[in-house]
């Protein structure tokens, strides 16, 4: 997509806390446990939320197709991450800073999806063109039918990296045994 074809934009990253309490990494474990946010059917210690918007411009063709002249993305990610709500002994410090770094880079991965998400859907949008669309109808059925096929992607890439990261020896688990084993 040549560089003056569409405005530069940047998502917006904003991070939400959720308290919980402990003195141990224990003790804030199974806090994340009863205050994490919920997700299917339990609670999940952090997640990533996203509002994505679009400014689009369909225009139709001297020869009756219908053109997306501009496909511009406001997108708006949310991170969701646990805070204790007092302050911790130095040892438990640490480890909660090293569990919460891990996390975080967790959860950074997944905005890194949404983000290649939506540069996915702005190429495919910007300049796509349906013949004999005076009404712009047809290219609006193209476009969400692309859309649904890149959201589903990104979704399974989430589902895939978490089995990962949360099964036997992954990188969520290994977090989650040294902050409950540790001080």
């Amino acid at each position: 997509m040549p560089a003056a074809a569409h405005a530069d934009w940047q998502p917006v990253e904003q991070i939400k806390t959720y308290a919980i309490s402990g003195r141990t990494g224990a003790e804030l474990y199974q806090s994340i446990g009863e205050r994490g946010p919920a997700a299917g059917n339990g609670r999940v210690i952090a997640h990533t939320t996203f509002k994505l918007t679009w400014t689009r411009k369909y225009e139709v063709q001297p020869d009756n197709a219908c053109k997306i002249t501009v496909a511009r993305p406001k997108l708006i990610i949310i991170y969701t991450l646990p805070k204790p709500s007092g302050d911790l002994p130095l040892a438990v410090k640490a480890s909660w800073q090293s569990f919460l770094a891990g996390v975080e880079m967790h959860e950074h991965w997944h905005g890194e999806t949404i983000k290649e998400m939506v540069r996915e859907i702005e190429a495919f949008s910007f300049g796509l063109t349906a013949a004999d669309d005076p009404q712009c109808k047809k290219i609006r059925v193209t476009l969400q039918q692309r859309l649904g096929e890149l959201s589903g992607h990104q979704r399974q890439q989430g589902r895939d990296f978490d089995k990962v990261e949360m099964g036997d020896g992954g990188n969520v688990q290994t977090l989650i045994l040294k902050l409950v084993n540790g001080p």
